[in-house]
């Protein structure tokens, strides 16, 4: 009897502990945060011209197990060559000790140029032309499975000719400390399902 006894004992020692040690991680520590999460922005005149023509735009954060972060913007095309474009930003994240998750991301803004026929190209009315390199670091806090909390954010501006993977390079912008909540994007087959 006293082997059964110190067999059940054993048990729920090992579950007891194996609980415990699931709840002792914390925020990004326990890595289900990975995956795809959006935020949306509305510009309520995206000419800036009074005509109220709006649009809302889609931020998606995409966090992989390898570490790798990927973050598009539904934005960017929008009067690509009135305004300029960016591209995506590509970078990685790391969680940090206290659970907290930082992502780097680098992406590059191009402006509109008309100065393609001065350099050969003399059809070409309009082109875009590499304006500056920006390096992006977001803290987010882990609030629950399905959702991050970005609390911090900073830019660093780099020119056109300057390195952006240089961590101390470039100037470095203002400090964000505005919260934005980005949802997880969840897999549903629901409108599959409707009628």
């Amino acid at each position: 009897m006293s082997k059964v006894l110190n067999r059940i004992f054993a048990l729920v020692a090992l579950s007891l502990f194996m609980a415990i040690s699931g709840f002792a991680d914390t925020g990004c520590k326990n890595g289900k945060f990975v995956g795809s999460y959006t935020t949306t922005r509305t510009s309520p005149d995206v000419w800036g011209d009074g005509s109220g023509v709006s649009h809302t735009f889609v931020y998606q954060l995409n966090l992989t197990s390898d570490g790798t972060a990927y973050e598009q913007f539904t934005g960017l095309p929008d009067l690509m060559l009135s305004e300029g474009t960016s591209t995506p930003a590509i970078g990685s994240w790391q969680c940090r000790q206290d659970g907290q998750l930082v992502v780097n991301l680098i992406s590059t803004v191009y402006l509109p140029t008309k100065d393609a026929a001065l350099h050969g190209f003399p059809n070409v009315p309009t082109d875009l032309l590499l304006f500056l390199n920006l390096r992006t670091t977001y803290l987010f806090s882990v609030t629950d499975d399905n959702t991050l909390t970005r609390i911090q954010a900073r830019n660093r501006r780099y020119a056109a000719v300057d390195d952006p993977t240089n961590p101390q390079g470039g100037t470095l912008g203002a400090l964000d400390s505005s919260s934005v909540i980005y949802q997880r994007l969840v897999a549903s087959d629901a409108d599959l399902l409707a009628p």
